[in-house]
């Protein structure tokens, strides 16, 4: 017979077992999320009024492994710095993963895992940030990378909740004053007159460039992605417009209306420069991006929306991922912030 002593430790040692197992366990991050996030147990409904308790709002990250726009989020933006300490004092930062399995109570009450609430609100890129406001409305979505240089302005646009009187870009624009940047070469894949959008089932699918002339990652997707062997071809299957939101020059849309170019920015809650919206034969919105993207990603999507993929895959992540992943296969080298 076991003695008693021994049942009795055997007992204990599956119950911690099992009370270990029965804790909510964390989504693992490949990339490291800082220390200062908070230890959520994803209960958004809790999380909301708790934050607001402590005079602070809740910033949702949305992430994934691998991701070197979330690596570059948390080294450059959320390392030991100004940044970190004004995110800190008014923000609690809860880290999602994309394609985690962690149980998630969303502000509506909607039960769903971490990767549910992903396609729930249509994550497309990472880093996705979501600021809430205290009654839980969206103050800012930023979809994709910001360098601190800007994503401190995008802080202080949200802190001081200028959302309610001027677009991200307009505030941007009037902070950083920064000089104009010229655009090297030629670019004959823009259209000559961008004033008629208008597709009356054109073929060719529409991609159009809102651009700032200060903005250095606009000159970067012309001078680098578009320069690329690769984009030249992809470009081709495309009416490409550049529009300069600030100006009121008038405008067709790609759905048949009269409108100005500001007014059609706005319209569509363009927030950052560059951003490029593509839109089918019949002038429907078919995919967008903005934020800061590299060549590889720049090229992706234009790929995704020329094969109309975005058709059948609505998860731009997965298409990138394939894609990817069938270069490895090819021998080819794939550096995705190249």
């Amino acid at each position: 017979m076991m003695p008693v002593f021994l049942r009795a430790l055997g007992v204990l040692l599956l119950f911690a077992v099992s009370a270990a197992f029965a804790q909510p366990q964390p989504s693992p991050h490949a990339i490291e999320i800082p220390r200062w996030f908070s230890n959520s147990l994803l209960d958004f409904k809790d999380e909301v009024p708790e934050a607001a308790r402590e005079g602070k709002r809740v910033m949702v990250y949305f992430g994934q492994d691998g991701c070197p726009y979330c690596k570059a989020l948390m080294k450059a933006n959320f390392g030991p710095g100004p940044i970190t300490d004004k995110t800190r004092q008014h923000f609690v930062a809860i880290a999602v993963n994309i394609w985690g399995g962690s149980d998630v109570t969303w502000l509506d009450g909607t039960q769903t895992t971490e990767k549910g609430l992903a396609q729930l609100l249509k994550v497309q890129f990472t880093p996705t940030l979501l600021f809430l406001e205290s009654d839980g409305r969206v103050a800012l979505r930023l979809n994709g990378y910001q360098p601190p240089e800007r994503f401190t302005h995008v802080l202080d646009y949200v802190i001081q909740r200028r959302d309610r009187e001027q677009s991200l870009a307009e505030y941007l624009a009037a902070q950083l004053k920064e000089p104009e940047v010229a655009i090297a070469g030629p670019r004959p894949y823009l259209m000559r007159d961008a004033g008629n959008l208008a597709r009356g089932g054109r073929a060719r699918p529409l991609a159009v460039l809102f651009e700032s002339a200060s903005c250095k990652a606009c000159a970067e997707m012309h001078g680098e992605a578009f320069a690329r062997d690769a984009m030249k071809p992809l470009l081709a299957r495309f009416d490409i417009a550049r529009l300069a939101p600030a100006t009121s020059s008038p405008l067709v849309t790609p759905d048949g209306r009269r409108s100005d170019v500001r007014r059609f920015a706005r319209d569509l809650g363009i927030q950052l420069y560059p951003t490029v919206v593509f839109f089918d034969a019949q002038g429907r919105e078919a995919f967008r991006f903005d934020g800061y993207m590299r060549p590889f990603h720049i090229e992706s999507a234009f790929e995704y929306v020329a094969d109309g993929a975005y058709r059948q895959q609505p998860h731009f992540q997965r298409f990138v991922q394939a894609k990817a992943d069938r270069l490895r296969e090819q021998g080819k080298p794939v550096d995705l912030w190249k």
